[in-house]
């Protein structure tokens, strides 16, 4: 038994020391000397057969017929016609088939333990004297109140009942925007105080928390997949008692034990072997080289089957920042009235102002110095200030009533149309006269329109859109993109339980998503695809990540999973009718040893360069031209 494991972990070096000695072996021919040549290949073949005989008696003890034993039997046929350089060759391509494939399929998914790691462990839980003591949290109780200061975490989830802040919800909703949260508001267990100190009432802790759950249904969907059988692994069953019965026939009927032993070296399936790994390596390299990390070749072959794609919106359809959309202007200097609203939102910590400033620094409009005085803010409101003599406000329609401001007809139009799109708006005024509204929303990513019409040309069939945002800016995305189907104001659990259904529909479902939030969906899809800027649960939980975060990462993903599955099916037909062409001819007498050697040697060739030519695909989004993933010129 030390034996076999010392083998079976040292098979690849086993693998490339059995080439070393192929290529020493045809360096000894080529200068004539036999004893070198003949050695050479007898070790390569004792090597690299080590493995490979080892794997066919496990095999057989569980009543398993594989290649591996056709291969094993063909090496010592091969070693009795003293083919030696035929056994080495046969064995070493099988051992490098089986590496290549092992290299696609390998899949180092630790998503699990990094939420394990995210997750909370300790709470600041507020005694009955006021005092606070630091607590497992696991040892809080419901009804416990709990102090989360500025930058904590909150350990459990339950309402505020005092103190107030601007809390990071990304962890659960997914939602880039920071939430006000005060006296009364829900907090969720894993997300962020951004600002403020809160107590909180625990209404759920432990295992029963939000963040909990989301560990689960990660590990209840991981647990749900499974990797299909390969199709070589079926084909085997059949194929390997067919030419082991066929060469016996052969064998008996024509008395001849060379050929008995040559259809079992020819028959052994040396491009099928290879075939399909060689495919899946070229694919996945093409992914990797155009910014697409795809987990294996099993990930190949469902994606290409997917039909349906299920988005996340903050993040994956957007750009998951709140920026400034859009600045409804009524002055004559644009930029001197965004100067002014920048100095004084430059006051504040609040989101929207934050958006502002950004903006008027990314315009380049200088705003750092211009004087303040006399700056106020208003609760619920805005904030008023005098700057270099200008009354200025800046804040919502609440603001500018109760300093009798009225916005005309056509103001009222503009601030009704941005709230329609689902962005927050501020209004800007100067010395009591409205100058600027100013459209702040999580903006939507670059070319995803065009991108999401290449994927339907491609085969997509339905998108849609599940996300934990209000239905009022989820549906003015949504109607932007050409989304077929929408569903708003969702928690993690109520995602997986869309996906599941659509699953249940008959659907093959993709979800692509960013967020911790998401890793639950991506897990339970038949295909999880993780936005590369997103967080490292959503990556290790996927099976394909765009690491540009780019819709067109996403174009040719898809195009490429369909180009590498059909190019593994020609590599599988290519090697079926080589072996068929070999039988035949061997058992009427056209095909003999040497020639049967160069067919079967050059369909290897063949499948490897068939696979090659997917090195060279490239989709193509463009919306004047039209053109669609396309390769040496052919439509996908």
């Amino acid at each position: 038994m030390k034996f076999e494991q010392v083998i079976q972990k040292n098979v690849n070096a086993i693998t490339w020391t059995s080439a070393a000695l192929i290529v020493v072996g045809f360096l000894g021919e080529a200068v004539g000397s036999q004893m070198l040549y003949t050695v050479a290949f007898v070790l390569a073949s004792i090597i690299a057969a080590t493995p490979i005989i080892i794997r066919a008696v496990e095999a057989l003890k569980v009543r398993v017929i594989g290649i591996e034993l056709l291969v094993s039997i063909a090496v010592v046929g091969a070693f009795v016609i003293q083919e030696f350089n035929e056994s080495a060759i046969v064995t070493f391509l099988f051992l490098f088939g089986s590496f290549l494939e092992a290299k696609t399929l390998a899949k180092t998914r630790e998503s699990i333990k990094t939420l394990t790691e995210m997750a909370p462990t300790t709470a600041e839980v507020v005694q009955d004297d006021g005092t606070i003591v630091e607590t497992d949290v696991d040892d809080v109780d419901e009804g416990d109140i709990v102090l989360v200061k500025t930058g904590g975490q909150v350990p459990i989830d339950g309402d505020v009942v005092e103190g107030s802040g601007y809390l990071n919800e990304a962890s659960v909703t997914g939602e880039s925007k920071l939430v006000t949260k005060q006296g009364g508001d829900g907090v969720f267990s894993g997300t962020i105080l951004d600002n403020g100190t809160l107590k909180v009432k625990a209404t759920k802790v432990g295992d029963d928390t939000t963040f909990a759950k989301i560990v689960e249904l990660v590990e209840d969907a991981q647990d749900t997949k499974s990797h299909a059988e390969k199709f070589i692994d079926q084909f085997a069953k059949y194929y390997t008692p067919a030419v082991l019965i066929l060469a016996i026939l052969v064998g008996f009927i024509s008395r001849d034990f060379r050929l008995a032993i040559t259809v079992l070296v020819l028959g052994c399936p040396g491009a099928l072997v290879i075939g399909a790994p060689v495919s899946n390596v070229a694919g996945i390299g093409n992914g990797a080289k155009n910014g697409v990390l795809i987990k294996g070749g099993e990930v190949v072959d469902t994606f290409a089957k997917i039909d349906t794609l299920v988005f996340d919106k903050t993040g994956t359809l957007t750009k998951g920042n709140t920026e400034v959309s859009d600045v409804k202007n009524y002055a004559a200097d644009q930029n001197q009235v965004l100067a002014l609203a920048a100095k004084l939102e430059s006051q504040s910590d609040h989101p929207l102002g934050k958006a502002i400033t950004t903006y008027a620094t990314n315009q380049q409009v200088a705003f750092q110095d211009l004087q303040v005085t006399a700056n106020n803010t208003i609760k619920g409101q805005g904030i008023e200030a005098q700057i270099d003599q200008h009354e200025v406000l800046v804040g919502n329609q609440k603001l500018m009533t109760a300093n009798q401001i009225q916005l005309t007809a056509v103001e009222e139009a503009d601030l009704k149309e941005l709230q329609g799109t689902g962005s927050s708006t501020v209004i800007v005024a100067v010395d009591h006269k409205i100058q600027q509204i100013v459209g702040v929303s999580d903006v939507i990513r670059d070319n995803v329109k065009e991108n999401l019409a290449a994927l339907k040309q491609l085969g997509i069939k339905k998108l849609v859109m599940l996300t934990g945002d209000n239905e009022i800016t989820a549906n003015h995305v949504a109607n932007e993109l050409g989304i077929d189907e929408v569903h708003a104001n969702l928690l993690p659990e109520n995602k997986v339980t869309f996906v599941k259904q659509l699953k249940d529909d008959g659907h093959k479902v993709a979800f692509v998503g960013d967020g911790i939030n998401d890793s639950p969906s991506i897990a339970t899809a038949d295909i999880g695809i993780a936005m590369g800027g997103g967080t490292d649960v959503a990556i290790e939980t996927s099976d394909i990540v765009l690491m540009q975060s780019s819709f067109q990462e996403l174009v040719h993903a898809y195009g490429l999973a369909k180009k590498t599955v059909a190019n593994t099916r020609q590599n599988i037909i290519i090697a079926i009718g080589t072996v068929v062409f070999l039988l035949i001819g061997l058992i009427f007498g056209y095909i003999y040893m040497a020639s049967g050697m160069f067919v079967h040697e050059a369909s290897i060739l063949v499948v490897i360069f068939n696979a090659m030519r997917l090195i060279r695909y490239q989709a193509v989004t463009e919306d004047k031209s039209k053109k669609f993933a396309k390769l040496d010129g052919d439509q996908v």
